[in-house]
């Protein structure tokens, strides 16, 4: 499917086939696409928690005010973010640049990151958020709908999923087949009121 066209065919789900199962090799292409999904200094640091397993979906479900979406798709993806993903062995995060540019950027990263709490949380919510759309544009490409969801409990997901206390939940995406489609688009903003040219 054409990027454009994918852009303009996503749209947020409420109702998918419970029935329906992604295939072991969807699933890993779908999540190898949200994997390059760019971050700053190549950290990486966005976490995918896919959930398929029936009893933990529900108890997301319960504590996102009993959305369907929760149980009904084929799988959830909590997109979430590792505070700490700078300081793991960074030079891996440059394996392929030329030495001297390992050397200089690595020491960047520390040094940014480590002293930057504020900027590591932000930046999870940077990375979480555009790998989202990432995933969210690939599950189109291949047929499948999908529904971007912040409308649950944080801190129960976070104790369902047992998230590490240095990451954080940026969003969950519902993938899956629709039933039904999506309402018609509700309202656009024209566009000459989200684009301005050079400064405000």
């Amino acid at each position: 499917m054409d990027t454009f066209d994918a852009i303009a065919a996503r749209r947020s789900v409420k109702k998918f086939d419970p029935e329906h199962e992604l295939a072991a090799d969807e699933l890993t292409r779908l999540m190898k696409a949200a994997a390059l999904t760019p971050t700053s200094f190549n950290i990486q640091n966005y976490r995918f928690v896919v959930v398929t397993d029936p009893s933990v979906k529900q108890q997301i479900r319960e504590a996102g005010w009993n959305q369907a979406q929760f149980t009904d798709c084929s799988a959830l993806v909590i997109v979430c973010g590792d505070q700490g993903a700078y300081a793991k062995d960074p030079a891996r995060y440059w394996a392929n640049a030329a030495p001297a540019v390992r050397d200089a950027v690595v020491p960047m990263i520390l040094g940014y990151y480590g002293t930057h709490e504020v900027a590591r949380r932000d930046e999870n919510l940077r990375s979480g958020g555009m790998a989202a759309m990432t995933l969210m544009l690939a599950a189109k490409a291949m047929g499948y709908d999908t529904c971007p969801m912040v409308g649950f409990d944080f801190t129960k997901v976070a104790a369902i999923i047992n998230l590490p206390r240095d990451h954080d939940i940026v969003m969950a995406v519902a993938v899956g087949k629709a039933i039904e489609p999506a309402r018609e688009r509700s309202g656009q903003v024209p566009l000459d009121e989200l684009v301005i040219r050079d400064r405000f």
